[in-house]
């Protein structure tokens, strides 16, 4: 076979190859803004997407850290997906004995500083109270979900992520400052590659009450 007639069938397959493959939707940008029933804003608030497609796997699992700083958990709030591991270093000036009473993940570590602890990997999905036996005004979240986008609403409430591929979508919002701790708003909703012409207004059915930083919530036994 001549060199030329190689390359012409090696061209037509790579053509046919184009024709008859699926066609592949064009990920899109995702914008929203959850809201009161006032329309103001809610910052701060967990955003997940989970494919109702229950063949696609979520996010893949990262490596979190959550320090302790000031007698603080710094951050406040950390998303991660299921499956992650994460450290809990003490670059404080005092001695912490943290732990978690939650049903998606108990754990507790002695009085240390530094670093001595290994990663705790979080393998259920759920929110995740972290507190401090000696610093009872300490505590922080660990938000372990399944979706395949997730982040937090900015001061004006609004969220994007980008690439988010076309289909239905649950979509869960929880605030670390909520009275209960329950999702504030459960939604389906559809992307497509028009979606970033419109964003989408999410907004919660019922006042929601947040109760200040500095105050235990209600159900911290529970926990």
């Amino acid at each position: 076979m001549e060199l030329g007639t190689t390359f012409h069938i090696r061209v037509a397959c790579a053509l046919a190859v184009l024709l008859f493959a699926p066609f592949q939707a064009m990920a899109a940008r995702l914008e929203l803004r959850l809201v009161g029933v006032n329309g103001a804003g809610i910052a701060g608030a967990v955003i997940s997407l989970r494919s109702t497609n229950s063949s696609r796997p979520p996010a893949s699992a990262i490596k979190g850290v959550m320090d302790q700083m000031n007698r603080e958990f710094v951050p406040h709030v950390l998303i991660v997906p299921v499956g992650s591991r994460v450290t809990f270093p003490n670059s404080d000036t005092v001695s912490h004995q943290i732990y978690s009473f939650s049903p998606a993940k108990k754990f507790q570590f002695p009085l240390y500083r530094g670093s001595p602890n290994p990663p705790v990997d979080f393998d259920h999905v759920g929110v995740v109270t972290i507190g401090c036996n000696i610093h009872d005004q300490m505590r922080a979240y660990v938000f372990v979900m399944d979706g395949q986008y997730y982040g937090r609403t900015d001061p004006n409430g609004a969220w994007s992520a980008a690439d988010v591929e076309p289909g239905e979508y649950a979509v869960q919002a929880w605030h670390p400052l909520a009275r209960e701790m329950r999702p504030i708003i459960e939604e389906k909703i559809r992307v497509t590659d028009a979606s970033a012409a419109s964003p989408l207004t999410l907004r919660v059915a019922a006042p929601l009450k947040l109760r200040a930083e500095s105050t235990v919530p209600a159900n911290w036994d529970a926990y």
